[in-house]
């Protein structure tokens, strides 16, 4: 195997990235895959808003947070009436800015953001190294169905140019399928995608085939590979303008 340097440009981290415009260039994407194959959208794509300007130490922008929550569950119900889900809807409520799970928290009715306590409001306003929150996403939560030995654990996949190549399960013991997992407590198991996971089970039912469920995480995450640069491409501080 021959050398191979990979040099990701600098504005491709997190410290400067936004998740915004990565679920912008995601829905594009699952939206053209989706006309593609015949499938509705909804099911590779969660719906999402962008709140700017919130402080939440000062209680501003609740008004605009309020109501992407109320808009983004209000979707999510229809969704749910429509294919006979008759769990009850939730979202994300997370910085857009950062990483480490830091500055995200679960809503199930938009009341609840005007109503935040001292010590949410101060979880909220901060990220990663004191980095203020000014613009949160809201996003429609996908509850875990995932377990590893009864703890709730969701599947994170690696991949190399377009290739899958194996990936980790997290899981946190002490947390719900309705909440973040990426928090302190948390711990990893290997999640190897074997030959046996490159092809489909047809005949089985769904949700209860493994090789099925690990084929379309792969799926997801080459769409999001494709996704990524999209979004790099059109955020490249340094683009040649023609």
């Amino acid at each position: 195997m021959h050398e191979q340097y990979l040099l990701p440009p600098l504005h491709a981290g997190w410290a400067v990235r936004r998740k915004s415009n990565h679920f912008h260039a995601y829905e594009e994407v699952a939206k053209k895959f989706a006309k593609l194959i015949g499938v509705d959208p909804w099911m590779l794509n969660p719906y999402f808003a962008r709140c700017g300007k919130v402080n939440f130490h000062e209680r501003h922008g609740e008004d605009c947070l309020a109501d992407a929550v109320d808009s983004v569950l209000a979707k999510v119900r229809k969704k749910y009436k429509e294919y006979g889900i008759h769990e009850k809807p939730f979202v994300i409520v997370k910085a857009d800015a950062g990483t480490y799970g830091m500055g995200v928290m679960t809503v199930r009715d938009a009341s609840e953001v005007k109503d935040l306590n001292r010590k949410t409001r101060n979880k909220m306003s901060v990220v990663k190294e004191g980095l203020e929150v000014s613009e949160v996403m809201v996003q429609e939560g996908v509850p875990s169905v995932e377990r590893l030995q009864e703890a709730v654990c969701e599947p994170v996949v690696y991949m190399m140019d377009r290739y899958v190549v194996g990936g980790f399960y997290r899981v946190h013991a002490e947390r719900g399928p309705d909440e973040n997992l990426n928090a302190p407590g948390m711990h990893f198991v290997p999640l190897a995608f074997d030959e046996q996971f490159n092809v489909t089970h047809p005949e089985a039912a769904p949700g209860t085939s493994g090789p099925n469920r690990f084929y379309m995480y792969g799926v997801i995450a080459r769409l999001a590979m494709v996704a990524a640069s999209y979004e790099l491409e059109r955020t490249d501080p340094e683009v040649e303008l023609a």
